[in-house]
């Protein structure tokens, strides 16, 4: 044993390290002939998992055959070119390999002392999303897990830089089609039911103009303070983008901060069509998008753009004594700063973690190595195969349109006869059923009261010949036994 009992020789690194990169690159390259999903009983596994932690050390292929034997098939394989359920993800090669770099390297980026290089390389990644979403020189922001954490970090910013802190008086606005983050974020901040209001969409399960004026004129004469309004580029449930522009004017006219939940079609932008999709969006005040999804980044890589990112640093900015060394820039913190610190950026200071990894390397890495002409092409094709689903449910004698395509989600359900009970049932049996034969999965909602299934169209390995396949599956495999379903 060396000198070191957790260090290895360079020799045995390489070696793990190849059976790694092997075992990864034969996954993507079987992936089509691998089953969507496969799950597995709480039970069974923790009989074959569950053991005390050893004392003595167990040999790496021992490890990696459990590994790929008992635990990471037993998931939804969310690259796969027939998964279509809730938001695909499918990260590029390259992305992959950053991240290993960023592991690697151990990199810690709270501060500019401590991450020169991957700070610089954040900077530049951020200011290329402010120029595609066309915001001012004066924005910027942050990476974050994921939209989730955007969210909450937006509106604590926002909250702050219009009270200093909590007011009971503070009303947040967002539709019933609104992401379920922004509720739990709220909630986490200490706004009370009673300070959030969740408005109906119209026919195109967008954000009702006229039940937002209502709103906010019966807030103000009971005394109470309009503050935020949550907007959709790109729901969750059926891909829809709220009236940005008209909401854009109203919050200018109503000293509200527009925040839009771009996590899902924010990076549409980079085409033609979903610029148009999503004109207004440079008005907001605060953006969240999710490069792990429309930017085939591997999962964690949120983001959060504000457009004054000074009050970013102003709500989470705090100096203890101990990271004095680390101080860097603005006349009031000159006191602390030390030459190493110098004139970078802290994200440590823009947001809720200090201990944070480099999440925006395989941006960076990925955008390079394929250039932006490739990213849009992939973008543009989601787009279209969610319109050929759409045209295939039209012209279906067995499937019924629920919600037309948008972005990448279509909308949809079997006819089979009956109540909607017994419709929903029988929609039920064959999301389960799909999933248990290894075809593809997708993922079910509700539009109103209707039990609907819900394609998403977001992979880069997606083809027109899965969405048939599985589109073939759900119209002509007899419904199943419906007493078998839990719904």
């Amino acid at each position: 044993m060396s000198a070191d009992p957790l260090e290895l020789d360079a020799e045995t690194m390489r070696r793990l390290g190849y059976r790694v990169v092997d075992l990864l690159v034969d996954r993507i390259a079987g992936l089509a002939g691998e089953p969507a999903w496969r799950g597995g009983k709480r039970e069974e596994l923790q009989r074959r998992l569950e053991r005390p932690a050893p004392e003595l050390p167990v040999d790496f292929d021992e490890i990696l055959d459990e590994l790929t034997a008992d635990v990471l098939p037993l998931a939804a394989r969310v690259d796969h070119p027939r998964f279509m359920a809730f938001v695909p993800g499918s990260p590029t090669w390259p992305g992959v390999l950053a991240d290993f770099m960023a592991g690697g390297y151990n990199i810690f980026q709270g501060t500019w002392l401590g991450s020169a290089g991957p700070s610089a390389v954040e900077l530049v990644v951020l200011d290329w999303f402010r120029e595609w979403l066309r915001l001012p020189l004066s924005a910027g922001g942050l990476f974050l897990s994921g939209g989730s954490a955007a969210n909450l970090t937006a509106l604590a910013c926002a909250r702050l830089d219009r009270y200093g802190g909590h007011d009971r008086s503070a009303v947040i606005y967002l539709s019933e089609e609104c992401h379920s983050s922004v509720e739990r974020a709220a909630r986490i901040l200490g706004f009370h039911p009673d300070q959030i209001r969740v408005l109906p969409t119209d026919d195109s399960d967008r954000i009702r103009l006229d039940a937002l004026r209502s709103a906010v004129d019966t807030d103000k004469a009971a005394d109470r303070t309009p503050f935020l309004i949550v907007a959709n580029a790109g729901s969750t449930s059926t891909g829809a983008v709220d009236p940005l522009p008209e909401l854009a004017e109203f919050c200018r006219a109503n000293r509200l901060w527009l925040h839009v939940d771009a996590a899902y079609g924010g990076f549409a932008v980079l085409t033609e069509r979903g610029r148009a999709m999503l004109a207004g969006l440079e008005e907001a005040d605060s953006i969240t998008l999710d490069p792990h999804k429309l930017l085939y980044q591997p999962f964690e890589a949120g983001c959060l753009l504000v457009r004054d990112v000074a009050l970013l640093e102003r709500a989470f900015r705090v100096m203890p004594v101990y990271l004095q060394d680390a101080a860097v820039g603005g006349a009031e913190r000159r006191a602390l700063s030390t030459p190493t610190g110098g004139d970078g950026i802290n994200f440590g200071d823009r947001g809720l973690q200090l201990s944070r990894s480099a999440r925006a390397l395989k941006v960076w890495v990925s955008i390079q190595y394929f250039g932006l002409d490739r990213f849009r092409t992939v973008i543009d094709r989601t787009m279209q195969l969610a319109d050929h689903a759409e045209r295939w449910i039209r012209a279906s004698s067995e499937l019924e349109l629920v919600t037309p395509a948008s972005f990448g989600v279509v909308c949809f359900r079997r006819e089979a006869g009956g109540d909607d009970a017994q419709s929903e049932r029988a929609n039920s049996a064959l999301v389960k059923a799909l999933a248990e034969s290894g075809e593809g999965l997708i993922s079910s909602t509700r539009r109103g009261d209707r039990y609907a299934l819900r394609l998403c169209i977001l992979s880069h390995r997606t083809r027109a010949e899965d969405v048939d396949r599985v589109l073939h599956w759900l119209e002509r495999t007899p419904i199943p036994d419906q007493r078998d379903t839990r719904r």
